[in-house]
């Protein structure tokens, strides 16, 4: 499974996964029912997991009405609590095999692992520092004569004090003394040097050294041009998002890496433009911002349902 493929299939059973969560919960009124409707429409392979989910949620769905009723109906606090565990089954499951199938196995087994939202820093055997960004993985392989970390998806962070090398699905990157970042995109792996240098050895096309500052694309066709970047400026190492004049489009889809749940806006707020500090530890606050120096609305749907929408002028 290609890594872009991956990802869709992962978005996918994500969104099947709320729906489902949406519709137990009893949140599913007349505009969110049509909502579920046109996205179970856009193609079968929608409508077939939506079905998958439906299936697996009857399989699980084994505590009889008639005995949740009066369960529920008795004073008893601890049986309450019991049997909302069993009752909660009913979506945990699905929801927990729609993730487990939609993911490879590489990525349950990883050595280090993050979710949605979380950032993790470890330091190595050899003494290099290792971040994991949102929603990444990795394995690693530090051991006498050999120090490698191999990137199964998402992004990291790395301050090596020893010959390290970084695999990826695009190539590798050596390192000695060096401070970079690796992120895996649709288009390929984007590597960027913060400090010191890197070389690159590219699957296609022939090799080349990073300098600090600098950062390149490499995906299964060849590397894409050097570009510059301002290496001391903050960012997700630090838990800050910094913009300047940036697409309100754009920093939405980078936003949704860090919180779970389902971000929606209106097509007509693409184009605003974004400019702050943002602290990624709480993206509630983010929208609040985002509300209270733009033209736009936030509407929680849920907790982990938002939409965006332009402010209706009051005369």
């Amino acid at each position: 499974m290609s890594a872009q493929v991956d990802r869709q299939a992962r978005q996918l059973a994500r969104e099947a996964a709320q729906w489902l969560a949406l519709q137990d919960a009893g949140e599913l009124d007349a505009e969110r029912a049509a909502a579920l409707a046109s996205w179970r429409a856009r193609s079968s392979a929608h409508e077939a997991l939506w079905q998958k989910a439906e299936t697996l949620r009857q399989r699980f769905a084994g505590v009889p009405a008639p005995l949740a009723v009066a369960c529920l109906d008795r004073p008893d606090p601890q049986r309450r609590k019991l049997l909302g565990q069993a009752l909660a089954l009913g979506t945990l499951a699905p929801l927990a095999w729609l993730g487990y199938q939609q993911l490879p196995m590489q990525r349950w087994r990883a050595d280090l692992r993050t979710a949605t939202g979380e950032r993790r820093a470890i330091q190595l055997a050899d003494g290099s520092r290792l971040q994991l960004n949102t929603a990444s993985a990795v394995d690693l392989d530090i051991r006498e004569g050999r120090h490698q970390v191999r990137l199964l998806e998402g992004e990291i962070a790395l301050d090596s004090v020893a010959p390290l090398q970084v695999q990826t699905s695009q190539g590798r990157v050596l390192a000695t003394r060096a401070s970079f970042c690796v992120r895996t995109l649709a288009q390929g792996c984007l590597v960027s040097v913060t400090e010191g240098e890197v070389s690159l050895r590219p699957l296609q096309g022939g090799a080349l050294t990073l300098q600090a500052g600098q950062r390149v694309l490499i995906s299964a066709g060849a590397s894409g041009a050097l570009q510059r970047f301002d290496a001391q400026l903050p960012g997700w190492r630090q838990g800050l998002l910094i913009v300047d004049n940036q697409p309100l489009g754009d920093f939405l889809r980078e936003l949704d890496r860090y919180r779970p749940g389902l971000v929606r806006w209106d097509p007509a707020l693409e184009r605003l433009a974004v400019t702050g500090t943002f602290q990624l530890d709480d993206s509630d606050r983010i929208l609040a911002l985002l509300a209270a120096s733009l033209p736009l609305q936030v509407h929680y749907r849920t907790r982990y349902w938002v939409a965006l929408t332009p402010r209706k002028n009051i005369a």
